[in-house]
């Protein structure tokens, strides 16, 4: 039953009932037009979206979970008269606290999921199931199923659950999210607020968006509201199929302001079918470091444009250990999907099936080449990785600290004398022998020229080089004296470049790409 309207509203009502007959002095609206549509009057605004939400709102769920955490909070239980009237409240409300203030307490939390399969799989996020004890599938014809866990990817925020009905359920299938064009149509269900059943309408608004959640971030932007709890739930095309999974918002306020993010089944479709499959994900690993290609990089390289990934490292024992492909190089493009950009390639890896034996083309000494790889399995790595770091833990020094006397370590080993200031490019080198090993604490596997000098304001000084710092190659040519150093920079001078690219490696061998601009 509505309440009843106090008299202000009425004044308001009347108010702006008089607004609209104002406005009728400009645009009459008989009576009999108002009360009756003409046979002949077609609709007006966009096409209703009511069949569509009609047929999917029987696939979409609330989910609820419960999770019982220690109560830590030590703040004494409130003093409440004998015979208060809020003396029943006080002792439910603080219901275990005081002299057993450490007593389990349940927390609640709402999301929404959707139905992929009949027999009772759901597809979520796992931030809303994550830690949870219990959680449960309340359907939209008020029906409600005990859930369980398949799996879940903390990569992706995607998890999948099992119900058991006792008959069919409305499932919705997966659509092709890479079809989707920017200003396409697209609807949102879910459990905003724990409100339920709420349907909402947008367009895609940017496609391929990194808010860096994860490290394969490809999101919609639709600006269809969504809200919190409408985590996990789907996001449609107007053909009733799943092509996106609603995930985050930016919201300085909690609500939505028109910009929602998406997983797209491109993605998200391989991973849940590796979950149902398999209880967890089995993503291809390449085993290499690598970074951006900038302008710089591109030009000291000879690409007519920035694109792909960089190969700073090759990790020893993974896939391409035996060479097929080098540092220095730069994928362009992984088994007939190109690489635009640095943040692709872990992308189309991690989709590719282990032990797939796939064709990479890269741009190696100035030309393109294609090598065959087989992937491996990146959790095998990701497992070692952390068994090795159990079993052989490592503790280096932080930067800067002061080492004792009887470590300290030897003068700078000399210096070859340059030309002119005794500098290329800035910097002062000397050959990589015992003594500068021992001082800059390099390890006995890194080979090239050592730094022991950046002169402040230089080129190298602006891209961060310094002293114990080691030039590996300069131009994918590999450096072993100072005078190599100088060759190559007065080579590249003489070919008319500004830039020198420089693989660097630090005391324990990592390496990264810099290019020094050659004043």
């Amino acid at each position: 039953m509505l309440p009843s309207i106090r008299p202000a509203t009425r004044r308001l009502l009347a108010l702006s009932s008089a607004l609209v007959l104002v406005s009728g002095a400009i645009a009459p609206v008989t009576p009999a037009i108002a009360q009756t549509r003409p046979a002949n009057t077609t609709q007006q605004g966009p096409a209703s979206v009511a069949d569509l939400a009609e047929g999917l709102l029987g696939a979409v769920v609330n989910i609820s979970t419960s999770q019982n955490v220690k109560n830590e909070d030590k703040a004494p239980m409130p003093q409440v008269p004998e015979g208060s009237p809020f003396q029943d409240f006080f002792d439910e409300f603080f219901k275990g606290q005081g002299q057993d203030g450490n007593r389990p307490r349940t927390v609640n939390s709402l999301g929404s999921g959707f139905v992929i399969d009949p027999a009772g799989y759901i597809v979520t996020n796992n931030h809303v199931i994550d830690g949870a004890d219990d959680i449960e599938a309340n359907f939209a014809d008020g029906s409600k199923l005990k859930a369980k866990l398949i799996g879940k990817d903390t990569k992706t925020d995607l998890a999948l659950l099992k119900v058991e009905p006792k008959k069919p359920l409305t499932a919705v299938p997966f659509g092709d999210s890479r079809k989707m064009r920017i200003g396409d149509w697209v609807m949102a269900i879910g459990n905003p607020f724990g409100l339920g059943g709420t349907v909402t309408v947008g367009i895609v608004s940017a496609r391929g968006r990194n808010i860096n959640a994860g490290p394969y971030d490809n999101f919609i932007q639709t600006d269809a509201a969504i809200n919190r709890g409408n985590s996990g739930g789907p996001l449609f095309n107007m053909y009733g199929e799943v092509i996106g999974i609603n995930t985050a918002i930016i919201s300085p306020s909690g609500g939505s302001i028109g910009i929602g993010f998406s997983v797209p089944t491109e993605l998200a479709e391989n991973v849940i079918k590796q979950l149902r499959d398999f209880g967890e994900t089995r993503r291809g690993w390449l085993g290499v470091r690598i970074q951006p290609v900038t302008d710089d990089i591109a030009a000291s390289l000879g690409m007519e444009r920035p694109r792909g990934a960089l190969v700073a490292g090759i990790i020893t024992g993974g896939p391409v250990a035996n060479g097929e492909i080098k540092t220095g190089d730069v994928i362009i493009r992984f088994d007939g999907k190109d690489v635009g950009e640095m943040r692709d390639l872990p992308r189309v890896v991690a989709e590719s099936p282990v032990g797939k034996a796939v064709d990479v083309v890269v741009i190696r000494d100035g030309k393109e080449q294609t090598v065959k790889v087989t992937l491996g399995r990146l959790e095998d790595s990701e497992a070692a990785a952390a068994a090795g770091a159990e079993e052989n833990p490592t503790v280096a020094p932080e930067e800067g600290q002061e080492q004792s006397d009887e470590n300290a370590a030897p003068e700078d080993p000399p210096a070859v004398e340059m030309p002119a200031d005794g500098r290329v490019l800035g910097m002062k080198l000397a050959e990589l022998d015992d003594a500068a090993r021992k001082k800059y604490g390099i390890s006995e596997d890194v080979e090239g020229v050592v730094i022991t000098e950046v002169k402040p304001g230089t080129a190298a000084a602006e891209r961060r080089l310094k002293a114990g710092d080691v030039i590996v190659e300069v131009a994918q040519e590999a450096m072993t004296t100072p005078e190599d150093v100088l060759t190559r920079v007065d080579s590249l001078k003489s070919d008319g470049r500004r830039n020198a690219l420089l693989m660097i490696a630090n005391k324990t061998g990592e390496l990264r790409f810099v290019t020094v601009r050659m004043e």
